[in-house]
């Protein structure tokens, strides 16, 4: 069993309409914003009963199927790959959530339930009206050309692999208790991540059981452990973590439900940096090493160092593809692009 001593930093009394965005971006820590959305009737509903929560759920639900995970107790709710890394351990299915919901219900209380999961379900897309009295006021100016997606992940006892996702992220405890074993980005090495495809939900997820860590196969997952945070969540709290940082989630009672909202801070014209990284394995990674270091040092400097050492020495007239990047030279550089793979 790992041991992680770092507790996600908490901030208590914080409301939806005081939530100190500039604070959180420019710190870049999971934080804990305790009883955050304590006062939505979901919330209310899911202290009352686990039963109170799936009949406030339904009573939005509009008939919609939602994608599903379906698994046996032999998994322990624990989402993956198969022995063989070939495949996952679970079965995709689009139900319709009632379905889910009655599922759980007649195993609520067995010993060793089968495995049930809803994630990253589109709220306004099967539960409209939900959000009315059940959301978050996002005014920041920061917002509006990012407005947040607004998911609902639901299920009996889970266990979702640490991953990363490109935008930032505010998660809402709205029924059960979760935990959230977080890791900064810089430990990718150390969470050996699984294959770039299969995957669960789009990202590689780490190979390592959390609960059973093989640190023969996985040394490098005791430093990890080493800048690990933990944040154990109660119905009503919320967390915010990065973009990119690495989280394990846990759904520890036998019925959880979560409220997340996602956004970046770039401009929606900007390509997707997993774009980049498939190019680079088609391009770059099979290359000779003295190759590979020189275009580490090209990436270095048009990509990854100041922006201004790679163009203050040229005109702006002359800049091109170097300027500052807005709409019409996103869309001249995907033609590129398109053109170039094409051939």
């Amino acid at each position: 069993m790992m041991e992680i001593n770092k507790k996600v930093k908490v901030v208590a009394g914080v409301t939806p309409d005081a939530i100190n965005f500039d604070e959180l971006m420019a710190a870049q820590q999971p934080v804990i914003l305790q009883g955050l959305v304590r006062q939505w009737p979901m919330v209310q509903a899911a202290l009352n009963s686990h039963q109170s929560a799936m009949d406030y759920l339904k009573s939005f639900y509009n008939g919609r199927t939602v994608g599903s995970y379906w698994a046996g107790p032999e998994i322990k709710g624990r989402y993956g790959y198969n022995e063989t890394l070939t495949d996952l351990n679970f079965e995709r299915r689009r139900v319709p959530l009632t379905e889910m919901l009655e599922s759980i219900q007649t195993h609520l209380y067995d010993d060793a339930p089968p495995s049930r999961y809803v994630g990253s379900t589109s709220i306004d897309a099967c539960l409209p009206g939900f959000r009315a009295a059940n959301d978050l006021p996002f005014t920041h100016p920061m917002f509006e050309q990012n407005p947040p997606l607004a998911s609902i992940w639901l299920g009996n006892p889970s266990v979702v692999a640490a991953h990363y996702d490109a935008p930032n992220n505010i998660a809402c405890c709205v029924a059960g208790k979760r935990r959230f074993t977080l890791f900064p980005p810089d430990q990718i090495a150390n969470l050996y991540p699984g294959p770039l495809e299969p995957t669960p939900g789009g990202q590689a997820i780490s190979l390592v059981d959390f609960a059973n860590p093989d640190l023969e196969r996985f040394p490098g997952f005791s430093q990890a452990l080493e800048v690990a945070q933990v944040a154990d969540l109660e119905p009503g709290d919320a967390l915010f973590y990065p973009s990119m940082w690495w989280h394990q989630v846990e759904g520890l009672d036998r019925f959880n439900v979560m409220i997340n909202y996602w956004w970046n801070t770039s401009p929606g014209y900007m390509g997707t940096p997993m774009n980049v990284l498939k190019h680079a394995l088609l391009s770059l990674r099979d290359r000779p090493k003295h190759e590979r270091e020189a275009w580490r040092s090209v990436f270095d400097y048009y990509v990854f160092g100041e922006v201004e050492q790679s163009r203050a020495h040229i005109p702006e007239h002359a800049r091109g593809e170097l300027a500052p990047l807005d709409d019409i030279r996103a869309r001249q550089l995907r033609a590129w692009l398109i053109n170039r793979l094409n051939r």
